[in-house]
C-alpha cells in the first residue's frame, strides 16, 4: 500500500427519471438500510484494524436520493489516503444504471469500484448466465458482489488492499448469522436528510411465504433469520444519542421475525420506563392479526404506521403469484384490529395479473373503497423483477422483457400482458390513482379516521403525497421527496447535457408547475379535512368498512367475486352451500 490510510466510499444509488435526470430532493422519504448495514460492517472493520495496526479505514456516505455524489472530490480523497475504493450498494434493478454510470466515472480515474444489492444477487441467484448490464459492469472492470457482507467485509478490504480484488464474489449459498456485525447509527448529518429524520434498520431477513413475484425470498432466503433484542435496543440508543427516535423497520414481513416480541418489549420498555419518544414504521403480513398480542404490542412500541402487503383482493391472482396466505374475507377484520390500536394502515396493490382487465381492476378498486377500511393505497405494475420467479420463467422461456433496467421500478409495464395493451395498462395504473384518491373516498377515509381515534393530520399529510406523487411529480410515492433537485450536469449516460440557456428557464417553468400543483392539492385535501373535523357527531360515523365483521361478511366477499369468478380458491364454505 502506498499510504497509511485506506478510504471508503459507500454510494446508495437513485435512478433516473423520463428525462434522464437523476431522481434527487432535498430531503428523501425513505432511509437506506444497506447504508446503516455497511456503515456497520465497515466500522467494525475499522476498529478491529483488519488492514495492519498502521492502517486507518476512513468512509464517506451517499444516499443519492438527497444528495450530489461529489465524484471528483471522492476520486481526489482517495488518491490522497494512497489506497481504497468505491462501494455501489443496495442496487436494485432500476438503480443499476445509474450505478453503471457512477461506477464508469470512478473506473476512468482507475479506481476499484463494487456493487452489490439486490440486483446482482437476483440475477446470480435466478438465471443461468449472467445478464448483459452485469457482463457490461464486468466490462468497466467492476466488482460484483452477490450476498450479504457480513462475515464478509473484512476479507474483500484486504483483497483490495492486496490488489487480488476478484471479479466476482458470490455468497448467495451461504446465508450469514446476523449476529455476525454491529449496527452502527449512521452519522447524523446523512439521517438527517430523510424526511422525519428516520433512521433504516433490519430486524430480520427472510421470508417464509412463496410469492411469485417476490425477490426477498431468492436472495435472503426463506428462512428467517434475526437481530437479538439487545443488538436492535443497542442501536436505538445510539440513534437516540444523535436526536433520531424515528425507524423504518425494513424487514420484508416483521410479524414472521421470530424474534418479534423481545424486539417489541425492549421498544416498549425504551418508551414507557426510558421515556424514549419512538415511533415506527413496520411492514406487515394480512395474517398478523392472529398472531396473539402482536398489533398490541407494535403499537404500544411506537408503531404509527403500518405497511400490509395486501397485494390484491382478487382470490384468482392471488393464487396465480402463489400468496395464498392472503384471504379478501379476513382483510377487513386485520384492518379494523390496526384502527383500533390506532395505528395507520398503508397497503400497496399491484396491477396487471393474467386475469387483471380495466373493468376488474376499477371493480376491486371501488370494492376496497367500500367493503375495507385502508388509510394509505398504493399502486404497482406486475414487474418481473430479476431475482424473481416470474422473471426466471419469463427469461428461460424467451419472453421479451424490457432490456432497460431503469424501468423496473414498479411503475412501467416491462412485459407484454395476456389481455391488456401496454397503453391499456399504463392507462389503468394512471387511472388507479385518481380512481382510489377522489375527493370523496379521501373525505370518507378521514371520516373513518375521526371515528376509529385517529389524528387526521397524520393521514391527511401521506394522503396528500400519495394522490400527488404520481400525478405532479411523475414518480412513484415511495421515490418522492420534499423539493425536487435536477442537476444539469447530471444526465444519464449517452444523453446529451442542455446548454444552460435552455435548461434553466425550463427548469424554472417546471418547478413552479409542479409547487402549483402541489399547493392547489394541499389546500384541497386541507379544506376537505376542516370540513370532517367541523361535522356534528363525527365519532359516531360508520359504514361498512366500520362494521365490525360478522359469520356473514365472508359470504359477502366471497360473493362479490363468485358472481365473476366460477371457482374462489380457499373461500370458507358458505352456510347455504353447506345447507345444501
Amino acid at each position: 500500500m502506498a499510504g497509511r490510510s485506506f478510504h471508503i466510499v459507500l454510494v446508495k444509488p437513485s435512478h433516473y427519471d423520463s428525462d434522464g435526470y437523476v431522481i434527487q430532493w432535498h430531503r428523501s422519504m425513505i432511509p437506506s438500510t444497506s447504508l446503516t448495514s455497511l456503515h456497520g460492517l465497515i466500522a467494525d472493520c475499522a476498529a478491529a484494524k483488519v488492514l495492519g495496526p498502521d492502517v486507518d479505514i476512513s468512509l464517506e456516505i451517499y444516499d443519492e436520493t438527497n444528495v450530489v455524489v461529489d465524484v471528483k472530490g471522492a476520486i481526489k480523497r482517495i488518491a490522497e489516503a494512497g489506497a481504497g475504493f468505491v462501494g455501489l450498494i443496495g442496487v436494485q434493478s432500476n438503480q443499476f444504471p445509474r450505478a453503471l454510470d457512477l461506477g464508469r466515472q470512478f473506473r476512468a480515474a482507475g479506481l476499484p469500484v463494487v456493487i452489490g444489492g439486490f440486483h446482482v444477487s437476483g440475477c446470480i441467484s435466478m438465471l443461468p448466465e449472467l445478464t448483459t448490464e452485469l457482463k457490461a459492469a464486468l466490462d468497466l472492470g467492476m466488482t460484483l458482489f452477490a450476498g450479504e457482507a457480513e462475515g464478509r467485509m473484512e476479507g474483500l478490504l484486504q483483497d483490495i488492499a492486496s490488489g487480488t480484488l476478484k471479479p466476482i464474489y458470490n455468497y448467495l449459498s451461504d446465508l450469514p448469522d446476523m449476529g455476525m456485525a454491529t449496527q452502527r447509527a449512521l452519522p447524523r448529518p446523512v439521517t438527517s436528510r430523510i424526511a422525519g429524520h428516520y433512521a433504516g434498520f433490519d430486524a430480520g431477513r427472510g421470508c417464509p411465504f412463496q410469492c411469485s413475484f417476490c425477490t426477498i425470498i431468492n436472495v435472503q432466503g426463506r428462512k428467517s433469520r434475526y437481530r437479538s433484542a439487545d443488538e436492535v435496543e443497542a442501536l436505538v440508543r445510539e440513534n437516540a444519542r444523535q436526536g433520531v427516535t424515528r425507524f423504518f423497520v425494513t424487514d420484508d414481513n416483521f410479524a414472521r421475525n421470530k424474534n418479534w416480541e423481545a424486539i417489541l418489549d425492549r421498544f416498549i420498555k425504551l418508551r414507557e420506563v426510558d421515556k424514549f419518544k419512538i415511533k415506527l414504521i413496520l411492514q406487515v403480513d394480512t395474517l398478523c392479526h392472529k398472531i396473539p398480542g402482536f398489533i398490541e404490542k407494535a403499537a404500544r412500541a411506537g408503531c404509527n404506521c403500518v405497511f400490509i402487503g395486501l397485494e390484491n383482493i382478487n382470490p384468482e391472482s392471488l393464487m396465480g403469484a402463489k400468496k395464498r396466505q392472503n384471504k379478501i374475507w379476513e382483510y377487513r377484520e386485520m384492518l379494523q384490529t390496526w384502527h383500533k390500536a390506532k395505528v395507520i394502515t398503508w397497503a400497496g396493490y399491484i396491477l396487471g395479473f393474467p386475469n387483471d382487465t380495466p373493468e376488474a381492476i376499477a371493480r376491486d378498486i371501488e370494492i376496497i373503497k367500500k367493503e375495507l377500511p385502508i388509510d394509505i393505497l398504493e399502486f404497482f405494475f406486475l414487474t418481473p423483477l430479476p431475482g424473481s420467479e416470474d422473471h426466471k420463467k419469463l427469461y428461460t422461456r424467451g419472453v421479451p422483457m424490457d432490456p432497460d433496467m431503469n424501468n423496473y421500478d414498479l411503475e412501467h409495464a416491462c412485459t407484454a400482458h395476456p389481455i391488456m395493451s401496454k397503453a391499456t395498462w399504463e392507462q389503468v395504473y394512471r387511472d388507479a390513482w385518481k380512481r382510489y384518491y377522489t375527493d370523496e373516498h379521501v373525505e370518507t377515509v378521514l371520516r373513518r379516521g375521526l371515528a376509529s381515534g385517529l389524528n387526521l393530520r397524520k393521514i391527511i399529510d401521506p394522503m396528500t403525497i400519495f394522490s400527488g406523487a404520481s400525478r405532479i411529480e411523475g414518480v412513484h410515492p415511495l421515490q418522492y421527496g420534499y423539493v425536487r433537485r435536477k442537476v444539469r450536469t447530471q444526465r444519464r449516460h449517452g444523453m446529451p447535457v442542455v446548454n444552460p440557456i435552455v435548461f434553466y428557464p425550463w427548469r424554472a417553468f417546471d418547478f413552479t408547475v409542479v409547487a402549483l400543483g402541489w399547493l392547489r392539492l394541499f389546500l384541497r385535501y386541507r379544506k376537505i379535512m376542516k370540513r370532517v373535523m367541523a361535522t356534528p357527531d363525527a365519532q359516531s360515523y360508520m359504514d361498512d368498512a366500520l362494521r365490525p365483521p360478522a359469520p356473514e361478511t365472508a359470504d359477502h366477499l366471497v360473493e362479490l367475486y363468485a358472481q365473476a369468478i366460477p371457482h374462489t380458491h380457499g373461500a370458507p364454505v358458505r352456510k347455504h352451500a353447506v345447507a345444501g
